[in-house]
């Protein structure tokens, strides 16, 4: 026996072998967009609606839902039925004229004046000839055919199905369906008095159950539906021609002969509407296609339609409260397609994931923030890239252990109690085994036992620690410009740096505009734009050399950001004076503050945004009081100066630098 497999795409929901969603893209996306000024409830939005390269968003869903509203409407039109009619009544008239032509008696010259003289509307004939002698029985057999279609059309109309349902339909199946829509609006009419009971649905069920396929469980649930399907219809009717109207009410009383079954279907949508007032009752739609639809069809048209504009509303994640959860994936899939439902599936995970994974936090006030653990990674991510412009490559792959102690030297020694250093492991064994071997007992137990005095530790040379002081221009041209974001991504790289391969440096973050201020990371992240002006980097530079004589025995790093000459400065009473073009006073007390910083020996780097020539001679002289430099970054490439800044001030860089992050041999020098 032989067995053929088939292999194919997967198509029963999401696949099951597909990778479990990916946060870094989603988080390098939202940590942009926080640092452009976005709350992380506003940022995580964003990401949804515009997705990814290889993720479509809400807005890619939404543009499908417009363009699967537009084929409806240009596709069709909802003259279906009453075309139907017409055709059949020609048909009909036509065959009746060939009997009455072949007729020799006086009753068919009268009948042929009737026939000779109906009315031009198809709807006005149909009544007209509600009385007449058919001679002709495949007339008459067309004739009936009229009245069966719009019996059907109609009930088509208020239950979906029917009209195939009743396609060859006896009359005692009418009368059923008519025995139905009476019992139905009795119950109706009890609840619309508040009278009905849960036996009275289950009564109602028991009977007529087998019109409702869906199984409505209560009568809330029949309630939605039938409201949701005779609203719908209403506003097909509103979206008829005024004479198309009028040609669909005259011929409803013809509906399967029987003018009661229209009086029980207008009682019916009085109760609907009046149990179910928030359906849209009153709207209408302009269809302008060949296709006609029927009725039902129409109807059905309608609904969908109102079904693509409830997912508009679920898809629209701007409201207040909204969440992914909330939109209904078996309607994307009904109305879109398995594929939109599995994009939509993917976005709620992805959703889900974003706020269970730790990434965001609430903090004292309720707000959502970025937590920790996605600083870290934010930062991670932005050092890579940092990494990457510096060296010309990428990191290859993540290193799992922290930065070593010091440079190793090559060299290793005996332990001492209190040694931190890692063991030698290569001198370490060979000691264990030399020394067994010359006690005779290698060759018995087969073992190397290791003893305290077997130990050795690699030298390293001492490495020093730096204070870092990283002053950022926070002032309202910084926003103006567009230097906020790279500003920020710069803080967050240095910092990520410093806090996993330097853990032994001081940073501080220092962010200066009509006042300074010592930041934390998260702060500096989230920090809004200022719409003050004012360069106080004097304030900045006290705050720094503060933290310099803090750490006495740290070599000092001096980094300022900045766009802008000193247009601030703070006054002995703690008030900042601000002045445009800067005061004598302003650049006085700043540059004394900057020779402080120089005689704490801070090595100090400038770097100017913008090329304006003369924010370039201020700052060179500023920079040559102190020994220091000045460099002129594009912003795509700030991160890179500020880092490489860093690294050139440090003469011990740890060997998993370079493998963790990328960054090439010998580019600082």
């Amino acid at each position: 026996m032989t067995h053929d497999s088939r292999y194919a795409r997967f198509t029963g929901g999401p696949d099951p072998l597909a990778p479990p969603v990916d946060l870094a893209d989603a988080l390098a996306k939202i940590g942009e967009d926080v640092m452009a000024g976005y709350s992380p409830e506003q940022a995580i939005r964003e990401y949804l609606r515009r997705g990814s390269h290889h993720r479509p968003g809400l807005d890619e869903l939404m543009r499908r839902v417009s363009q699967r509203r537009e084929e409806i409407l240009a596709r069709s039109n909802l003259g279906g039925t009453l075309q139907q009619v017409k055709e059949l009544l020609d048909k009909a008239v036509l065959d009746e004229r060939k009997s009455l032509a072949r007729a020799l008696d006086d009753d068919a010259r009268f009948a042929e004046m009737r026939i000779e003289n109906l009315p031009p509307s198809p709807a006005q004939a149909v009544t007209e000839l509600a009385d007449y002698q058919w001679r002709s029985p495949e007339a008459r057999e067309m004739y009936d055919q009229i009245k069966d279609l719009l019996g059907r059309e109609l009930l088509d109309q208020r239950f979906a199905g029917m009209k195939q349902a009743l396609e060859s339909a006896t009359d005692e199946d009418r009368a059923a369906v008519s025995d139905m829509v009476k019992d139905l609006n009795e119950l109706l009419g009890k609840r619309a008095a508040g009278q009905d009971t849960e036996q009275d649905f289950a009564d109602f069920m028991a009977k007529h159950g087998d019109f409702f396929p869906e199984s409505p469980q209560n009568l809330d649930e029949l309630l939605d539906a039938l409201a949701a399907r005779a609203a719908a219809a209403q506003r097909m009717l509103n979206s008829m021609t005024p004479e198309q109207r009028e040609e669909l009410m005259q011929l409803s009383a013809q509906a399967f002969g029987s003018p009661e079954l229209m009086e029980q279907l207008g009682q019916m949508d009085q109760l609907l509407q009046q149990l179910r007032p928030g359906e849209n009752w009153g709207g209408s739609e302009e269809f302008g296609g060949e296709e006609g639809l029927g009725l039902g069809d129409g109807t059905g048209a309608l609904q969908e339609l109102a079904q693509l504009d409830d997912l508009v509303q679920q898809l629209d994640q701007d409201r207040p409260g909204a969440r992914m959860d909330d939109i209904d994936l078996d309607a994307v899939s009904r109305l879109l397609g398995q594929e939109a439902a599995v994009d939509a599936r993917t976005l709620a995970e992805l959703e889900r994931e974003l706020r269970d994974s730790g990434l965001l936090t609430k903090g004292s006030d309720g707000a959502l923030r970025l937590s920790p653990k996605a600083m870290r990674q934010l930062g991670k991510t932005l050092l890579r890239d940092v990494a990457h412009r510096m060296s010309g490559r990428s990191g290859q792959r993540d290193m799992r252990r922290a930065g070593a102690a010091g440079e190793l030297t090559g060299s290793s020694r005996a332990w001492e109690f209190g040694d931190t250093q890692t063991w030698d492991v290569t001198r370490t064994i060979t000691n264990a085994v030399q020394r067994q071997a010359a006690d005779g007992g290698g060759g018995v137990t087969g073992r190397v036992r290791i003893r305290m005095d077997d130990v050795e530790v690699a030298e390293t040379e001492a490495r020093t620690q730096a204070a870092v002081a990283l002053l950022v221009d926070t002032s309202y041209s910084m926003i103006r410009a567009g230097r906020w974001v790279p500003m920020k991504r710069t803080a967050l790289a240095l910092h990520q740096l410093i806090s996993t391969r330097f853990r032994g440096d001081h940073l501080q973050l220092i962010g200066f505009g009509r006042h300074a201020e010592v930041m934390g990371i998260e702060e500096l992240t989230g920090l809004a734009g200022m719409q003050f002006k004012g360069t106080n980097l004097h304030h900045g530079l006290l705050l720094a050399n503060r933290f310099f004589r803090k750490h006495p025995s740290a070599q000092p790093v001096l980094l300022i950001v900045t766009d802008g000459e000193p247009t601030a400065h703070l006054e002995r009473d703690g008030h900042s004076f601000f002045d445009y073009p800067p005061h004598p006073f302003t650049i006085a007390a700043t540059v004394r503050e900057l020779e402080a910083a120089g005689r704490l020996g801070a090595q100090t780097t400038i770097f100017q945004l913008g090329d304006e020539p003369s924010l370039g001679r201020f700052l060179a002289d500023l920079a040559k009081r102190v020994d220091g430099r000045v460099v002129t970054p594009d912003l795509d490439d700030l991160g890179s100066a500020v880092v490489g800044s860093f690294l050139g001030s440090r003469t011990d860089l740890p060997h998993d630098l370079y493998d963790d992050y990328g960054f090439g041999r010998g580019w600082w020098a």
